[in-house]
């Protein structure tokens, strides 16, 4: 018996462990290096993956108090906030993957971690895309609405999803300052590294 206690033991600890290291790293916790030349797809991408890098550290450790945070009563929650970014992210993806976007503000039902994992995704592959690609005049950006269609050139990407999605980490970055919980000061905006 008691070695069936043991053998039990030192399975449940081997199990947990390899679920510990099984634990996938998001991406952006550093920005990826750039190995292409200059392109018009290779800086949409950087662009994309600085926005990766802000929305990590704006929103890594946030608590459930951070996340049900807002300044004043007409303002968004914190959590409200990531929504739009989430929303924002979708059409960015969308357009990567040439993809006509529908309702992006379809309440989905995903906690806090799924919905940041899904955003640093969708804007990793999104980046991956527009990095490769040879013709960004490919990738409008197409909005499908019953029986309407309305579509945009890149340029939009640019002033609209990308641009709004920055503004938006950075209310999330104060928002959860003015909660009591400042995002970590080592990351780096400028390198994209965390400092020593």
């Amino acid at each position: 018996m008691k070695q069936l206690s043991i053998i039990l033991s030192l399975f449940c600890l081997i199990s947990n462990e390899a679920q510990n290291n099984m634990k996938e790293e998001l991406p952006y916790k550093e920005i990826p290096e750039i190995k292409v030349e200059y392109s018009a797809g290779s800086v949409l991408a950087r662009m994309i993956d600085g926005l990766g890098f802000r929305f990590y550290w704006a929103t890594e450790g946030l608590r459930v108090e951070d996340l049900n945070f807002k300044p004043s009563e007409e303002a968004r929650t914190t959590s409200e906030t990531i929504d739009h970014i989430y929303g924002l992210s979708k059409v960015i993806y969308n357009s990567a993957i040439n993809k006509p976007n529908g309702n992006t503000n379809k309440d989905e039902d995903l906690s806090f971690e799924e919905k940041r994992k899904r955003i640093l995704i969708m804007l990793q592959e999104s980046a991956n895309i527009f990095r490769n690609s040879e013709d960004l005049n490919k990738h409008s950006i197409v909005f499908k609405r019953d029986d309407k269609t309305s579509e945009y050139p890149m340029w939009n990407q640019i002033n609209g999803p990308i641009a709004d999605a920055l503004w938006h980490c950075g209310q999330v970055v104060s928002f959860r300052r003015a909660s009591g919980n400042p995002y970590n000061s080592k990351a780096s905006l400028f390198t994209g590294k965390l400092r020593e």
